[in-house]
């Protein structure tokens, strides 16, 4: 386990702020979740998307064909 990720006690103690307290036969396992879910995000965050434009120019079902340059 890296420093930055998630541990069953803060795991818990983040719960417990949020409202949703959690048995401790959870911990582990929502531990594990968010540290997944942090890596799949940081992941994200490295793309580049400076091409990619933004989502209300999708129009979905219209399919367009672009010729071999």
């Amino acid at each position: 386990m890296s420093a930055d990720e998630l541990t069953p006690p803060e795991a818990a103690r983040w719960a417990v702020r949020g409202g949703l307290p959690l048995p401790v036969d959870r911990h582990d396992a929502v531990a594990a979740t968010a540290n997944h879910i942090h890596s799949v995000v940081a992941l994200l965050r490295e793309l580049d998307f400076g091409d990619t434009p933004p989502a209300f120019a999708y129009h979905a079902g219209e399919e367009r064909h672009h010729a071999a340059v």
